[in-house]
């Protein structure tokens, strides 16, 4: 069962590192023409020119701000000129693990206002601005890049990603009839270019090894391993495609499975 992709268009927020550019590289790899968008315009081309020199096939890299309407407006604006289309949407744009996550006595409520706009806001800004292009050729692809957080307390951040699941299903209701399906996935731990300073921080302020942390990690998913940021992707492109077509507002954790974690 090859996913051939090729003639669709996508934008991919936040895809200029870790999961986001995992997705953008494995969609160009798929046939897909690819406008990546962040804030950084270094780090933006250095990652554009990199998938595009990896897959042969055409990656934009436009610097915009999710937090932004008329930025975003803009963006949407360029990459439907410059790829002809915007079939698909990736959703990923956000703070890795939020910015909130300590007790509520200390949360800062700017920075939680950060987080939302970043990432919640964020996807309805995009959705917005593309929902119109997917309408107007009757198909296309949303996926919400949400996070595990929203199915656990502790962390104040993870209401992002809850909020962010609920409009995955409104989007679903609401524009399925078009020939357009959205669905949301929870990552769990992931490993990408950017979680190795983060597992040694942590190993540092627990008095551990990177490894010995890494294998206590593991022991709490069901596969006995961190999924990987390549291994998450895949689960992207294939609902990216036209063979998910019967899901549609779908939550799905792609974490490895949790142990002992249950959502009937």
């Amino acid at each position: 069962m090859d996913i051939d992709l090729s003639g669709k268009a996508a934008i991919v927020t936040g895809g200029s590192l870790g999961i986001g550019k995992a997705i953008a590289l494995e969609l160009a790899k798929s046939g897909v023409k690819v406008a990546i968008v962040a804030r950084r315009k270094d780090v933006l081309e250095q990652a554009a020119g990199d998938i595009s020199t990896e897959t042969g096939n055409q990656v934009l890299g436009i610097s915009a701000d999710v937090n932004d309407r008329e930025s975003v407006a803009t963006m949407v604006a360029t990459a439907v000129r410059e790829l002809g289309s915007a079939d698909i949407l990736v959703n990923s744009a956000g703070f890795v693990g939020g910015m909130v996550k300590g007790e509520i006595t200390e949360a800062s409520e700017d920075d939680l206002t950060v987080d939302l706009s970043t990432k919640l806001f964020g996807a309805f800004r995009c959705a917005k601005a593309v929902a119109p292009h997917m309408k107007e050729r009757g198909w296309g692809r949303i996926i919400n890049i949400g996070g595990m957080s929203g199915r656990s307390s502790g962390n104040i951040s993870g209401m992002r990603n809850a909020a962010l699941a609920h409009f995955t299903k409104t989007l679903a209701d609401q524009l399925g009839q078009y020939g357009i399906n959205a669905n949301c996935i929870h990552p769990g731990q992931t490993i990408t270019e950017r979680s190795e300073p983060m597992y040694v921080e942590q190993a540092e302020r627990e008095g551990t090894t990177v490894g010995a942390l890494k294998e206590k990690i593991s022991r709490g998913i069901g596969i006995r391993k961190i999924v990987t940021a390549q291994e998450l992707a895949y689960v992207a492109v294939f609902l990216a495609s036209p063979l998910s077509v019967s899901l549609n507002g779908e939550i799905i954790s792609a974490g490895g499975g949790a142990i002992g974690a249950y959502f009937p």
